[in-house]
């Protein structure tokens, strides 16, 4: 299994940005796919998941009502649609996948098997 995160780049506070992951490698059924991101010198951060049978959604709480997570079946692909962005939001972004996800691990960075390799996302005042 290989991720692809692409997408990211500097924007203003307030503004807006999409960033992607692109899957490879097997099929993506019954798979959660998750984004996470990591500031330097802080843990990894849950920002939103989605399984890819039914499409339900998870949002981390510093998120929720300005992030999207959505995905493109036919292109293994994987969206994050982020609007109100704020400089607390600047990080390394990364998506994540894993094929065996019970819903209370969703959140969970460490029960994910793969990773991308992270896009930066930096948000100015």
């Amino acid at each position: 299994v290989q991720l692809q995160a692409s997408g990211g780049g500097l924007v203003q506070a307030g503004g807006s940005l999409k960033i992607s992951c692109a899957g490879s490698g097997r099929t993506f059924s019954n798979s959660v796919m998750g984004w996470f991101r990591q500031q330097p010198g802080k843990e990894r951060e849950f920002v939103a998941a989605i399984k890819w049978n039914g499409g339900h959604t998870y949002y981390g709480d510093s998120v929720k009502g300005r992030f999207t997570i959505s995905i493109v079946k036919a292109k293994n692909m994987v969206y994050l649609q982020m609007n109100s962005l704020k400089p607390e939001d600047t990080a390394v972004y990364y998506c994540a996948a894993d094929f065996n996800m019970i819903q209370s691990s969703i959140p969970m960075s460490r029960m994910y098997d793969y990773w991308g390799q992270g896009t930066q996302v930096t948000v100015s005042s």
